[in-house]
């Protein structure tokens, strides 16, 4: 492993150990990679993930046009399921970015966390 995939792995341990998910409040869980983004809605007492998103689908706009549309769409099908607040896991990456839009725009649709 490269030295950055290394302290990101070891940024996300430290930043798990301080958060947990519950129905009430699930975990928000994002994920990076180079060419996509992926948010989902866990609940860390069942071990199971409520709902989902991700921009794969999305074929128009930049990565941080489609990261916003991706939090848009998570907290719309959020807000459906009764669920109004969370705690955001950012996994070890800065929150900056794709990462700050897809948060933000959550935030705009309803979202409390």
């Amino acid at each position: 492993m490269n030295k950055k995939l290394e302290k990101r792995l070891r940024l996300k341990k430290k930043i798990r150990t301080k958060i947990f998910g519950t129905p009430s409040t699930p975990r928000f869980s994002v994920f990076r990679s180079n060419n996509y983004i992926y948010a989902q809605m866990i609940d860390d007492s069942k071990g199971i993930t409520i709902a989902s998103s991700s921009d794969m689908e999305i074929k128009t706009g930049t990565k941080t046009e489609r990261a916003i549309l991706v939090g848009e769409n998570i907290a719309k099908v959020l807000t459906t399921k009764g669920v109004k607040s969370c705690v955001f896991d950012r996994n070890g990456f800065k929150y900056t970015g794709r990462i700050k839009a897809l948060a933000d725009s959550a935030r705009k649709a309803g979202l409390n966390f």
